[in-house]
């Protein structure tokens, strides 16, 4: 499993009592207090990583599941290339006042097809 926006790496341990978590984080001082954080806690299965989440993992792709915590204006087509055969990416999309919030699933006849999609309410 693929999340990208650590944060203080809470989600990265409830997804951590399922599945192995590779979570990336952009912000340094995030990055390093969840890593502190999570093996004091003794999550071993899960990895972080300090740098941009829109590259992805390549190198442990690809994923049966993929996170985003964060609000691209686009999907970055290097997560859905990361996205396993049947896999599912669940991601808030858009701009401000514009965003949704997408599953997305990689299907064999085609690159991918939105299984669900939900109009976020705007924040201001």
């Amino acid at each position: 499993m693929l999340e990208i926006g650590t944060g203080s790496g809470y989600q990265a341990a409830v997804l951590a009592q399922v599945s192995h978590v590779y979570t990336i984080e952009i912000v340094p001082e995030l990055a390093q207090y969840a890593q502190q954080t999570l093996r004091r806690l003794g999550y071993s299965n899960v990895t972080v990583r300090r740098e941009d989440g829109y590259r992805g993992w390549p190198e442990e792709a690809p994923f049966d599941r993929v996170i985003l915590t964060a609000s691209p204006p686009e999907l970055p087509q290097t997560l859905i290339d990361q996205l396993a055969l049947g896999g599912r990416h669940v991601a808030p999309v858009g701009r401000v006042g514009g965003q949704e919030l997408l599953l997305i699933e990689k299907r064999r006849t085609a690159r991918f097809a939105a299984a669900a999609s939900v109009r976020l309410p705007s924040c201001r």
